[in-house]
C-alpha cells in the first residue's frame, strides 16, 4: 500500500461505499463501519478519518479495482467553495495592470457539476467551450467561523484534487457573474480519493500538474500561491460559518485552454491528468451530452 492512505468513494454492484485504495484493490471500510457512518462526510464529522485509515493498514484487499468505479469522494458537501486567481502568472493573464488583489476572488458550485476519477467530463450542448483547470482540495474536518491563520490548517481533515472544469464562454454571458460556466453537470471532477492531512510539509511546496493527453500544460507550485491555504481558510471563515466535509478548490495554475493561442478546447477523446505530489492523480476523459 502507498505511504499515505487513500480513502475513496465508489460505486460497486450499484451500491455506494467507501474503502481504501490500495495498489492492488480495495478494503471495504464500509463493509466494516456503514451501520456508524453512511459516508466520508460522516466519517470526517465523526473525527474519525484517522481510526478508518488504521483500520485498514495491514487488511487484505476485498475486491479489485476493476470492480468499482469512483465517485466523488465527499457526496454531500454542505458547501464547495472555488478560488479563482491565485497563482501569480493567472493575475497577469488578465492584462488589466492591476497588481495581485488583495483578497481572494471567489464563487460556489454545486456537487452536481463534478464527476469521480476516470469518469468522463461532459461537453454540453449549449457550447463546445469546455476548458480545464487543474487545482488543490481542502476538505474541513473541524468546523468553525472566524478562524485565526495560525490554526487554520488545524480544521483540514484531507486533501484532495480537482480538474475544476469550465464552459469558457459562459462565464461571461452577464455583467457580474461566473455562477452559470462553472455549474454544468460533469463538467468538473475531484477525487481520485482523499489522502488525510496530518502535516502542513503535504501543501508547503507541492507541485502541481496538469496534463491533456500527455502535453503539460499547467505546472506550478503552491508555494507560490497568492493566497495561502491558511489565508482563504481564516478569509472564509470570517463571512461563513465552516461545517466538516466543506470542500474548498483553491485555485489554478496559468496555462488553461482558454490562455493558449489559438484556445483549445477540450473533445471527445482527450485525457486530462491532473497531479499532485504526495496526493495522487486525478484522471478524466471527455463525452458529449446526450
Amino acid at each position: 500500500m502507498s505511504n499515505r492512505t487513500r480513502l475513496a468513494t465508489f460505486q460497486r454492484n450499484n451500491k455506494l461505499g467507501y474503502g481504501a485504495i490500495t495498489d492492488t484493490g480495495v478494503v471495504d471500510l464500509s463493509a466494516r463501519f456503514g451501520a456508524q457512518y453512511a459516508g466520508l462526510r460522516e466519517v470526517i464529522e465523526a473525527g474519525a478519518l484517522p481510526e478508518l485509515a488504521e483500520a485498514a493498514k495491514d487488511q487484505p484487499d476485498d475486491f479489485g479495482l476493476d470492480q468499482i468505479s469512483y465517485e466523488i469522494p465527499i457526496q454531500n458537501p454542505e458547501k464547495l467553495i472555488c478560488v479563482g486567481v491565485n497563482f501569480p502568472s493567472r493575475n497577469e493573464e488578465y492584462k488589466d495592470g492591476q497588481e495581485a488583489p488583495p483578497n481572494p476572488s471567489l464563487f460556489i458550485r454545486f456537487p452536481r457539476s463534478f464527476t469521480g476519477h476516470d469518469q468522463p467530463l461532459v461537453r454540453p450542448l449549449a457550447s463546445p467551450q469546455l476548458d480545464y483547470e487543474g487545482e488543490i482540495v481542502l476538505v474541513i474536518g473541524k468546523g468553525g467561523r472566524h478562524i485565526a491563520e495560525a490554526d487554520a490548517l488545524d480544521h483540514v481533515a484531507a486533501l484532495s484534487l480537482c480538474n475544476e472544469g469550465t464552459i469558457r464562454d459562459w462565464v461571461r454571458h452577464a455583467k457580474f457573474n461566473v455562477t452559470q460556466g462553472k455549474n454544468f453537470d460533469s463538467t468538473g471532477a475531484i477525487g481520485p480519493w482523499l489522502v488525510p492531512y496530518e502535516a502542513e510539509e503535504q501543501l508547503a511546496d507541492i507541485r502541481l500538474t496538469t496534463k491533456v493527453n500527455g502535453e503539460l500544460r499547467q505546472d506550478d507550485r503552491t508555494s507560490r500561491m497568492i493566497f495561502s491555504f491558511r489565508k482563504l481558510i481564516n478569509y472564509i471563515s470570517t463571512f461563513t460559518t465552516l461545517a466538516p466535509g466543506d470542500v474548498i478548490i483553491t485555485g489554478t495554475p496559468t496555462g488553461a485552454g482558454a490562455r493558449l493561442d489559438p484556445p483549445q478546447w477540450l473533445k471527445p477523446g482527450d485525457v486530462i491528468e491532473v497531479e499532485a505530489e504526495g496526493i495522487g492523480v486525478l484522471r478524466n476523459t471527455v463525452r458529449d451530452e446526450v
